[in-house]
């Protein structure tokens, strides 16, 4: 676990590849309002999946070992207190389909530890919602990823949320000043 001293408390790194790329999801109050970009990067001999079966039903994402070292899962290092590690575990389902796990992040200023969550319930022929896909999307663009890696993102199948609701709500994050 990669662990810095900040300005008076204790912080540490997280690695974001799904919908927390977008800062201001992640920076939600039932998230990690702390976040701060300080970076992107890869993760290498892993691939971007949508096969974690989330509650609702579709896929969500996750950095799915491959052991092929030219596999590469793209997504921004943030710098998050402590203080918010609790929240940020309930809102990504630690244990309940998501464990932390310390990742090595290839950056253009060298090799960083993060932590990042992976899935722990897949199921393979999940798509993820309209909304949520353009997160991750809007996430990638928003922290200018390769732009060949944004567009392998576009690609990926997506369905309509059934419920108007938490298809509006999650739509709003989107659209947000």
């Amino acid at each position: 676990m990669e662990l810095t001293i900040g300005m008076a408390h204790l912080t540490f790194h997280y690695f974001a590849y799904g919908s927390n790329m977008l800062t201001r999801r992640l920076t939600s109050r039932e998230r990690a309002p702390s976040a701060v970009s300080i970076g992107t990067g890869y993760i290498a001999g892993r691939r971007l999946t949508f096969d974690k079966r989330s509650r609702d039903g579709s896929g969500k994402c996750d950095a799915e070992e491959t052991g092929n070292a030219t596999d590469r899962v793209y997504g921004v290092i943030f710098e998050i207190s402590f203080s918010d590690k609790c929240d940020l575990n309930r809102a990504e389902g630690r244990g309940k389909g998501y464990e932390l796990e310390t990742v090595e992040v290839i950056t253009k200023q060298g090799t960083a530890l993060a932590q990042t969550y992976i899935a722990t319930r897949k199921e393979r022929g999940l798509r993820p919602y309209h909304w949520y896909k353009a997160l991750v999307v809007s996430g990638a663009v928003e922290h200018d990823l390769p732009s060949s890696y944004v567009e392998w993102l576009r690609v990926f199948k997506s369905e309509e949320d059934p419920r108007a609701d938490r298809r509006a709500e999650n739509e709003a994050i989107l659209f947000a000043d």
